[in-house]
């Protein structure tokens, strides 16, 4: 085969090559390992493929992008930037996205590689025309450049190149494209920060980051709600934090959220704002960012407590990762009787809201139950118990009839649900004194499809896993549960038929 794929590479290279070979010669590299490629490739038959590309012919240069793909893979880096420099530059330039797109990520493979990225670095041409790249109409020959500059910058000197030379001046003028490519660069610089606080340290004195500062505290509400997302994925890191803090932007997002109130416009930019704390207090304590930033709670509560779906939407998906942890779980619980209301309207959405927001409370109340066996004190034990009662009169039942709809997203909602406070005590005898919900939970044929019949297993694994599942279900139940286990999720029992004489 390797035999095969040289003759057509042969006849490629001296331009004999109809469309109908090259179609042969991308299934034929297709089937060759890269050993053998690597051993029978030499520049003649590269060069010639990247020479084919420059045909007005969009068959063509689709069928030589396939076979260039295989090809260059089978190569060392070191050899690619050594011997196909001037390739790649011209490549950059193609009018077909698919050649750039194969371009750049040669460049992103290069740069990995720590003998050849110094030879990317010396080359300030090919990375100029990648950060020209990043203004490419083809969001995804932007996103393609966005991650190769990206691996650039992982060493020191990759953030040198980009920061401390002509470089940034192209960063910068590349960002007057448009709104949009202005956020495709922050997007990188926010990607590049998040790596190292010495990375964040290059990006903030480019002045870059104050840039994407300036237009988060701007009057502009719509440039705000996309500002918020990046700053949010700064917040993320550890040395992000610390940077956002020293500055006082935190603080300037909580004045924001406190000035929203005479806003008309907030509605825009609220969601992410309150988002951007809700993250930020699961990564750092929760305890520390409700004390220092009460309008953070209040706002959620407010947004909870109001008819606008979308914001009741935000306001459940932000209390469920604030009481995704121990910590968080207790701040909520300090606001006593306002949360148990609140508890009690998600109950309802979750009976009867739009299918969206019925699935996020879901998803809500699944977070806010669920308590680690290494956690469950009997405080907190306590605690999870008049949440649940909170929720409805008849939460078990609520559940349970919202997992029976033929819904498959809802369904595996109720269920995961149920899989939350499964290896919690109270709940284990809520479930066994509740008539029929164990032969439920072990009926097979009430799951319809694959997602149903997994989520129906993960509850089934919960409850054998827990230590009290045996004390509480008793002896013939359990040995249920660890029969349904043992069977896996997909399990059909066999059906046996008896041919009876003279029977149709």
């Amino acid at each position: 085969m390797a035999e095969a794929v040289v003759e057509l590479l042969e006849r490629a290279a001296g331009r004999e090559a109809p469309l109908e070979e090259l179609r042969a010669l991308r299934l034929a590299v297709q089937a060759v390992p890269p050993a053998a490629l690597r051993a029978r490739l030499s520049d003649h038959h590269l060069g010639a493929l990247f020479a084919l590309l420059s045909v007005n012919d969009r068959e063509q240069v689709s069928a030589c992008v396939s076979i260039l793909e295989r090809l260059l893979q089978a190569l060392d880096p070191v050899y690619v930037i050594q011997n196909l420099r001037e390739e790649l530059q011209k490549g950059l330039f193609h009018p077909d996205d698919s050649v750039k797109i194969l371009t750049i990520s040669q460049v992103g493979r290069i740069v990995e590689n720590s003998d050849a990225v110094t030879e990317i670095l010396n080359s300030p041409e090919l990375l100029r025309q990648i950060i020209n790249c990043i203004g490419g109409e083809k969001i995804a020959v932007a996103k393609e450049a966005i991650k190769s500059l990206s691996r650039i910058a992982q060493t020191q000197d990759g953030l040198e190149a980009l920061f401390v030379s002509s470089l940034l001046s192209d960063l910068k003028n590349v960002m007057a494209t448009n709104d949009v490519v202005r956020y495709r660069v922050y997007e990188l610089i926010v990607e590049i920060s998040s790596v190292s606080a010495d990375s964040l340290n290059y990006c903030a004195n480019s002045g870059l980051i104050s840039e994407l500062i300036g237009e988060l505290t701007g009057d502009d509400v719509l440039v705000r709600a996309t500002c918020i997302e990046m700053v949010t994925s700064l917040a993320l890191t550890p040395h992000g934090r610390q940077y956002l803090a020293q500055q006082g932007i935190i603080d300037k997002i909580s004045n924001i959220i406190v000035g929203a109130e005479s806003d008309p416009f907030s509605g825009f930019y609220l969601p992410g704002f309150v988002k951007f704390f809700g993250n930020l207090a699961v990564v750092d304590s929760p305890q520390q960012i409700c004390e220092r930033y009460p309008v953070f709670m209040e706002k959620v509560f407010e947004m909870a407590e109001s008819h606008d779906p979308t914001m009741i939407g935000v306001a459940v998906d932000t209390l469920g990762i604030l009481g995704s942890n121990a910590e968080g779980k207790q701040v909520l619980h300090k606001t006593r009787s306002r949360f148990q209301n609140l508890l009690n309207r998600i109950g309802h959405q979750a009976k009867n809201a739009p299918t969206e927001l019925r699935l996020r409370c879901l998803d809500a109340i699944s977070s806010l139950l669920y308590l680690p066996p290494e956690q469950q004190t009997e405080d907190l034990l306590r605690m999870t118990e008049s949440w649940f009662t909170s929720l409805s009169s008849q939460p078990l039942e609520l559940f349970r009839s919202i997992s029976t709809q033929p819904f498959p997203d809802l369904h595996c909602g109720a269920l995961r649900v149920f899989t939350a406070i499964a290896n919690q005590p109270w709940a284990q005898k809520l479930m066994l004194d509740s008539p029929g919900f164990v032969e439920y939970i072990v009926d097979r044929s009430v799951e319809p499809d694959k997602a149903s019949k997994d989520a129906k297993y993960e509850l089934v694994k919960a409850l054998v896993n827990s230590k009290t599942i045996a004390e509480i279900f008793g002896n013939q139940y359990y040995l249920r549960l660890r029969a349904y286990l043992h069977e896996g999720p997909y399990y059909v029992k066999a059906v046996s038929t008896t041919a009876v004489e003279g029977a149709e």
